[in-house]
């Protein structure tokens, strides 16, 4: 089994178990050879972040019962596809990151300067 591996190259924490996220839905941000979208950067999302995925055809928010899925809401933590985050980021409306549960393959989109910018790590517990 591989040990997947955060941005800074150690074990890969929990983004969240409520609401249940990631590309396999166990909770964490780990990316396998199936999640094609790079389910990988642990987002603690905004409105303002809502708002823009929803202008951009990602419409995060609005609950969706036949696949299991409530929506999402300000302060809800969730594992975003990599592509989507650095999209964000470069028109300025990224979210703020868990850098100690985004996979390493976020790297392959964003620098570790950009994901620093946003990081949450030292400014909040995970619940």
């Amino acid at each position: 089994m591989t040990e997947h591996k955060n941005v800074f190259g150690v074990p890969l924490e929990i983004c969240s178990r409520d609401p249940l996220t990631g590309f396999t839905r166990e909770g964490n941000c780990k990316v396998t050879e199936e999640d094609f979208g790079v389910h990988g950067v642990c987002v603690v999302v905004s409105e303002e972040f809502l708002e823009f995925s929803k202008l951009v055809g990602n419409d995060l928010s609005t609950p969706m019962p036949l696949y299991g899925f409530e929506g999402l809401k300000p302060g809800d933590r969730w594992c975003l596809c990599a592509p989507r985050w650095k999209e964000a980021f470069d028109l300025g409306k990224a979210p703020p990151v868990d850098l100690m549960a985004t996979h390493e393959k976020a790297l392959e989109y964003a620098g570790l300067d950009e994901l620093l910018e946003h990081s949450i790590n030292g400014q909040e517990q995970k619940s």
